[in-house]
């Protein structure tokens, strides 16, 4: 399967923070290397190395497999090729998450329960974004105030930068759609510094007692001013079924 998906789109705004590492390895990828080397090409820092999906041991859990061997089983498709990039450009914060679920998994076993730790880490590791704003545009989110978030303080956003850091929500922003929601992580990201110093800063807040809080707000990231030619006319925020007031639960 090697180079047969379809090539990203890198000029959508959603992956513009993994342009600079991910076009190297999708251009190796398209050009016919496994997925895991192409990974492991660019891998220089990163805590772990890639793998094929074949070295998962049977029986044996993934979270687990990759914590104590420091080998990442690596499907041909998609979803784990933005996995692998988060583990390339969020080392710390990625390795964060891994051991705390190898923690909870030799804690309370594998069961159709993950926990409130294991549920809020895999709504992190799939689902989620951080956002960099002005304390106005974080009042309006956490409140799901729309109106106020993408309208009244549209301007506000040039000051902004949100990072969908779910590889599942990144595959599925390959092909974007109006009600795909983000779970953005509920602490104002660090309005300064490097990417580099964002992992850190993130991989300090995982913690189980705040991860069991399920410190998330939803946001939908077509809404984001920029990501979508139609959020340009106003009533696109409009659609309640998307745009949701508070109290009210959105499923993605």
């Amino acid at each position: 399967m090697a180079g047969a998906l379809k090539p990203v789109d890198w000029s959508a705004p959603w992956f513009e923070p993994w342009r600079e590492v991910g076009q190297g390895v999708n251009d190796r990828w398209q050009g016919g290397m496994s997925l895991h080397a192409a990974l492991n090409a660019h891998a220089r820092s990163s805590p772990i190395c890639f793998a094929p999906a074949s070295d998962l041991p049977a029986g044996a859990h993934y979270e687990t497999h990759v914590l104590r061997t420091g080998r990442c089983p690596t499907r041909e498709n998609l979803h784990d090729f933005f996995n692998g990039l988060v583990w390339l450009q969020w080392p710390l914060a990625k390795r964060r998450v891994n051991a705390l679920q190898a923690g909870e998994i030799a804690r309370l076993g594998v069961t159709t329960a993950r926990g409130p730790v294991r549920d809020a880490m895999t709504l992190l590791d799939e689902n989620g974004a951080l956002l960099r704003a002005p304390a106005a545009l974080w009042d309006a989110l956490v409140a799901r105030d729309w109106h106020r978030l993408f309208i009244d303080l549209r301007e506000r956003w040039a000051e902004s930068q949100l990072i969908v850091w779910g590889h599942a929500l990144l595959d599925k922003l390959q092909q974007p759609r109006k009600d795909l929601t983000a779970h953005v992580w509920g602490q104002p990201c660090p309005l300064e510094g490097s990417l580099e110093e964002l992992d850190a800063w993130l991989a300090t807040q995982l913690t189980p007692e705040r991860l069991a809080a399920k410190p998330f707000t939803p946001l939908p990231v077509l809404g984001v001013p920029g990501w979508s030619p139609g959020n340009e006319n106003f009533s696109f925020y409009d659609d309640s079924l998307v745009f949701r007031p508070a109290g009210r639960q959105k499923q993605t």
